[in-house]
């Protein structure tokens, strides 16, 4: 029985499983990202009020483009963090169709 709960441990662990795929950021990195996005969420909100207040549209504009790189700011973590954990243990363990994945991955941010 031991085995086999250090077995599922191990296979928690990694980003890619079989049934289901996680990232395993640590506690920090969990607290940075929510902290970013509840950044952008509010960013968000404002855009609403300024267009509801019928601000000057290029001040509102100004806005979206600053909420845009704070959600890239995110993306740029998460990426990182990606291709560091989940896509190295992926490729070690002899997974090469992540690297097309994360192509396509890139391919889908750099979309605008």
């Amino acid at each position: 029985m031991e085995k086999k709960q250090r077995a599922a441990v191990e296979e928690e662990a990694h980003c890619h499983t079989v049934s289901e795929r996680k990232s395993h950021h640590s506690d920090l990195v969990k607290k940075n990202l929510v902290t970013r996005l509840n950044r952008v969420e509010g960013q968000i909100r404002g855009i609403k009020g300024l267009i509801e207040k019928d601000t000057y549209c290029d001040d509102v504009i100004t806005q979206i483009a600053a909420t845009q790189s704070a959600l890239n700011s995110v993306a740029k973590i998460l990426l990182e963090g990606h291709l560091r954990n989940c896509v190295v243990d992926r490729i070690q363990e002899g997974d090469m169709e992540v690297v097309d994945e994360v192509l396509t991955t890139i391919q889908r941010l750099m979309k605008k």
